[in-house]
């Protein structure tokens, strides 16, 4: 059985396409990401699958159920943490463990042993007596997703999970997000960090103006972008021109050049013409500092489909 299925998948703010006819298939017990640019419907689309929002049009179906018809099935077996953290900061997060527990029907000793338990999977047992003001970022998001699984669910919703955290804290909340792979639970998350998508998602969405542009591993994107990037640094700044023609001769007029760092670059569609270009640049007695052969990054197949950054994407969503 998929965890999430939708076909067609629409939503619409006034004259605002946010979500415009989106397929997904996510498979049960992967972990599965959702890239695409600020404003490109990611949220939206969360927040349909979750029940929040009611589609404009199409149909979706999460674990089995249809998330208008059987919307309280849904809720029962979902849990979303979104970009901000939904903690009370005046409680400490421990009380906001056994709240949460309460809530769900824990008993006071079974939400006690809860959140215990919870505060010392994520390591927040030495904070747990301090007001969540008083936590750091890295903290709150811990103690969010905690919140998240004081029941664990069959699938969590994780919406820009490690915004404006630390790479420290950023680090510690994939391991969480691998645990909670790892022990059965189907993960989809929206992301604008490109190497969080490379080190956690098994397959990958890319969205943009509301449509799904790609999808695939993310070693399949990256070799849709096509050809690996030539790297070459001039050991002589003085003979960066004559490197520049030569390359230009063997890989055409593409060839993209940094004087200041006496640095070329050229995307490679046939491996077999580097050796080509390695050996036109020895005859010619051009010594050269670097010489490398890299494979497309996600950064590459986020640009080559959106024709944006996606580090400028996220700096936007941060500074927002």
């Amino acid at each position: 059985m998929l965890a999430i299925e939708t076909s067609a998948l629409q939503k619409h703010f006034a004259d605002t396409k946010a979500v415009n006819g989106i397929d997904l298939n996510v498979a049960t017990g992967s972990v599965f990401g959702l890239l695409g640019p600020n404003g490109a419907g990611k949220t939206t689309t969360i927040r349909m699958l979750a029940t929040l929002l009611k589609p404009d049009g199409g149909t979706a179906r999460v674990l089995g159920h249809d998330v208008v018809r059987e919307a309280d099935k849904v809720r029962a077996k979902v849990s979303l943490t979104g970009q901000f953290a939904s903690v009370d900061e005046d409680l400490t997060g421990q009380e906001n463990l056994v709240m949460i527990s309460r809530l769900l029907g824990f008993s006071w000793p079974g939400a006690r042993a809860r959140a215990k338990e919870l505060l010392e999977a994520f390591e927040l047992e030495e904070a747990a007596g301090r007001q969540v003001r008083a936590f750091s970022g890295g903290m709150r998001r811990r103690l969010d997703i905690a919140a998240s699984l004081v029941v664990t669910p069959e699938l969590l919703f994780l919406d820009e999970p490690t915004t404006g955290l630390d790479p420290r804290s950023r680090n510690q909340v994939w391991d969480i997000v691998r645990a909670i792979a790892a022990e059965g639970t189907t993960v989809l998350l929206t992301t604008q960090y490109l190497e969080e998508a490379d080190h956690l998602a098994d397959r990958l969405a890319v969205i943009d103006h509301g449509r799904l542009i790609a999808e695939g591993s993310s070693r399949e994107l990256k070799r849709s972008v096509g050809g690996s990037t030539l790297h070459v640094q001039v050991a002589d700044a003085g003979r960066h021109m004559d490197a520049l023609q030569l390359l230009r001769g063997v890989f055409g007029d593409e060839v993209q050049e940094d004087r200041e760092a006496a640095r070329l670059s050229v995307r490679v569609a046939r491996e077999e013409l580097a050796p080509q270009a390695l050996s036109a640049l020895a005859a010619a007695g051009i010594t050269v500092n670097e010489f490398a052969l890299s494979q497309p990054t996600l950064d590459d197949v986020f640009f080559a489909l959106t024709g944006r950054a996606a580090e400028e994407e996220a700096q936007k969503e941060e500074a927002a």
